[in-house]
């Protein structure tokens, strides 16, 4: 064959079978494995980012248990529009400083916010509050971080919605069960909020990613041979 009709031939190939790799396949991947199977470098967490985190976290767990406890009417108290907001902290720390960076913020967040919340809210509410709340946060976490590598609304849309309801049931029937309270009620009520609430913060946080969350302060580690 000449020279010509060769190169004439390549015109239809597929880019992968030109570089002998398979479709979606990406070099040094082993086939079956996910691309956040492998380790990443992120840009590590300043004590000042970790305060401001943690006071931002602390803020939106306190302030929710004392909302949570004012109805709103009959299907809906005040802390489901303000609860939402822990998962945008949360993806946007996982985003720009990957999940272990993440985790510690929940945990002392968990932590600081529980121990206010006894003061400023009922011993059950602050016990309901911090099992939700850090149940929630490490689904979310771990969520986020399987899904990071795909379309960039998937990951906070998905993790925010399994997280919403795991922290609703959670704090719902912890807090309010046998006291008489309407709390399924609240509780379907709830959940319809966080979950409208969840898809709204996609608009912020798609603006947050570029400025506080840039995905170029994440490095993929070369796969070992």
């Amino acid at each position: 064959m000449s020279a010509g009709v060769q190169r004439g031939g390549d015109k239809g190939r597929d880019p992968c079978h030109q570089t002998g790799h398979q479709p979606g396949h990406q070099p040094g991947h082993k086939p079956g494995h996910h691309a956040s199977d492998h380790p990443r470098h992120f840009e590590p967490m300043r004590p000042a980012h970790f305060l401001v985190a943690v006071f931002c976290m602390g803020l939106v767990v306190v302030g929710s248990n004392v909302l949570v406890q004012i109805p709103l009417n009959d299907w809906l108290t005040w802390g489901g529009l303000s609860y939402p907001l822990a998962f945008l902290v949360t993806d946007v720390l996982n985003r720009r400083f990957g999940p272990q960076a993440a985790r510690r913020v929940a945990w002392v967040g968990f932590a600081a916010a529980l121990g206010v919340s006894i003061w400023l809210a009922s011993p059950r509410i602050a016990l309901a509050s911090g099992v939700a709340y850090i149940c929630a946060q490490l689904l979310d976490i771990q969520v986020f971080d399987r899904l990071r590598d795909q379309r960039w609304w998937r990951a906070p849309l998905v993790s925010g919605v399994l997280g919403a309801l795991l922290d609703t049931a959670l704090f719902f029937s912890i807090a309010f069960a046998a006291t008489g309270a309407p709390w399924m009620t609240w509780m379907m009520g709830d959940v319809a909020v966080k979950l409208a609430v969840n898809i709204s913060m996609l608009a912020p946080f798609r603006a947050l990613m570029w400025n506080l969350a840039s995905p170029s302060a994440t490095k993929r580690v070369p796969a070992s041979p």
